[in-house]
């Protein structure tokens, strides 16, 4: 998910698909590109991407981390992207791509899914979030963009089972969106408080065991519904880890948790 000002919106290739307008596009093994696409790519992994793949790969999130991706901080950024590593091969192909197709398919990541249509967040003149906004983009060598099917921005979802990782992605994408400004101040990003953010979003076996090792309950008035949840749902766990960022980095009052007094 790309992070957009208003202005820039108009400088983006592709077309913008808005709810309910049509595009036509189909992927099968009788294309001559049939997964070209699979190839050199940058592709972003958003923190429920990395859950899903960690389930599907049977890793702890530390493994999958270091195992199958490169965490980039660019310049002028406050926070890392964590980008899968492409394998060490000449075509330098997906390393989930394998001669019968994708291996870890029913567990894809969001990007995969939305394909070919590229997704945004929007943010006003105010620095908040205002909308996400959708594009169809599919790349010059896709063939799929000619074939007759037709298709919404919502039956497309449908069809690839994409609505809880859009939505997840979104969620992430607030929470994202709020590193436009620099939260960290001297101590930059690698500093503690960084690391603990980072933590929160990507490393689920870890943050688990900091909210249930340490002294978080003892600080923390946590409903105990929720705290059954964080122990065995890693969903929720996911979810209150965004929450954890919005009040550990940026002071925002949050109902899941509350100061003991």
């Amino acid at each position: 998910m790309k992070y957009l000002s208003v202005e820039a919106l108009d400088t983006l290739p592709g077309k913008r698909i808005r709810a309910g307008e049509n595009f036509s596009f189909s992927c099968h093994g009788g294309l001559s590109c049939f997964n070209v696409c699979c190839r050199n790519l940058n592709l972003y992994l958003y923190p429920y991407d990395v859950l899903m793949l960690c389930k599907a790969l049977n890793l702890s999130s530390d493994d999958f981390l270091d195992r199958h991706t490169d965490v980039v901080m660019r310049t002028g950024e406050f926070f890392p992207e964590v980008l899968l590593r492409m394998a060490d091969n000449e075509e330098k192909t997906c390393p989930f791509l394998t001669d019968q197709g994708c291996s870890v398919y029913s567990h894809r990541p969001d990007t995969c899914r939305t394909f070919p249509v590229e997704q945004g967040t929007l943010f006003g003149p105010d620095g908040k979030v205002a909308e996400t906004v959708a594009f169809f983009r599919p790349p010059d060598f896709c063939m799929g963009r000619h074939e007759s099917r037709v298709w919404t921005l919502d039956s497309w979802a449908a069809d690839q089972e994409a609505e809880k990782f859009n939505r997840m992605t979104r969620e992430w994408g607030f929470v994202r969106g709020l590193f436009a400004e620099n939260p960290w101040g001297s101590e930059g990003f690698y500093g503690r408080k960084g690391k603990m953010a980072f933590m929160a979003a990507y490393h689920a076996d870890l943050f688990r065991s900091f909210v249930f090792g340490s002294s978080f309950f003892k600080r923390y008035k946590i409903h105990p519904d929720l705290k059954r949840k964080l122990k065995k749902d890693d969903v929720s766990l996911l979810r209150f880890g965004f929450d954890w960022i919005r009040h550990s980095v940026w002071g925002m009052d949050v109902k899941s948790l509350q100061l003991k007094k």
